[in-house]
This record gives structure tokens, C-alpha cells and sequence, in this order.
């Protein structure tokens, strides 16, 4: 079966946690690397996604590591949305300015 690979990128403006994973990843830019298989025996070319993975580069005495952890697109854009809405995972719900001010 034919298989392709593409490769995106996605910034996250704050730390994130990655659904699975403990550790809480720093913001910055990461490589998501798409891998879809060609469906067979159509009469057009279609893909199906086979696997997605964030691409996590290691730091300090870890700077030249590379890890690939496998993700579903559901999670990775759930991290995403997180992120936009600048609100960290397992944080407990704001409170409204009324209840601020009590």
C-alpha cells in the first residue's frame, strides 16, 4: 500500500500538555508530521490518516534528541484551542468578575 508523510508546523503561544503525556511541553514552534496510507481501488486518489505526531526536540544535555510522540488530530487540536483561549489544561474555571470582587 502507498503511503505518504507531510509535515506542518504549529506554534503554541503558551506551555501546553499533550493528552497522555505527563510532562508540560514549553511554548514555541513544533513539527507535526501527518502519515495517511493511498485507499485502493477507487477511481480517484484518496488518503487516510494513519498516524499524527508532534515532533519534540530535546533541551539542555537532551539538545540533540528528537522524539516523535504519537497524538490524535483530535488531541493536538484540543492543545491548540487550549492554547488560544490562554487557558492551561486542568486549571479550574475562572471565575467571573463578580465573583472576583467577594
Amino acid at each position: 500500500m502507498a503511503m505518504r508523510s507531510t509535515k506542518s508546523t504549529v506554534t503554541f503561544e503558551h506551555p501546553f500538555l499533550l493528552s497522555g503525556y505527563t510532562d508540560e511541553l514549553p511554548a514555541g514552534d513544533y513539527d507535526v508530521v501527518v502519515e495517511e496510507e493511498l485507499l485502493e481501488g477507487l477511481s480517484f486518489a484518496a488518503y487516510r490518516r494513519t498516524a499524527t505526531y508532534l515532533t519534540v526536540r530535546g533541551k539542555g544535555r537532551m539538545g540533540g534528541l528528537v522524539e516523535l510522540r504519537p497524538t490524535s488530530e483530535l488531541d493536538l487540536e484540543t492543545a491548540l484551542e487550549l492554547d488560544r483561549r490562554s487557558v492551561k489544561p486542568n486549571s479550574e474555571t475562572a471565575l467571573s468578575p463578580s465573583e472576583d470582587l467577594e
